[in-house]
C-alpha cells in the first residue's frame, strides 16, 4: 500500500493496517525460521509496509500535538 492511500485513512482503519501488517511480518518470519517460507522476498516487503504505517500514524500524532515518547 502506498502512503497516499495510508494517509487517506481514518486514525482507527490506520491502527488497524498496522496491526494487521505486524501479524503478517510475524507469521512470514516465522515460516522463514521454520523453513516454509517460498518466497523470502516477502519479508522485506513487509517490513517496509510496516514502517510506511507507522510514519504515517508518526506524522499524524505530531500533527495533532500527541507525543508518546
Amino acid at each position: 500500500m502506498r502512503a497516499i492511500e495510508l494517509r487517506d485513512m481514518s486514525d482507527t482503519e490506520l491502527v488497524e493496517h498496522v496491526a494487521t501488517v505486524r501479524r503478517e511480518l510475524f507469521g512470514l518470519r516465522f515460516q522463514h525460521a521454520t523453513g516454509e517460507l517460498d518466497n523470502t522476498a516477502r519479508l522485506p516487503r513487509a517490513k517496509r509496509e510496516v514502517a510506511r504505517a507507522l510514519t504515517v500514524a508518526h506524522e499524524r500524532q505530531i500533527q495533532t500535538g500527541q507525543d508518546n515518547g
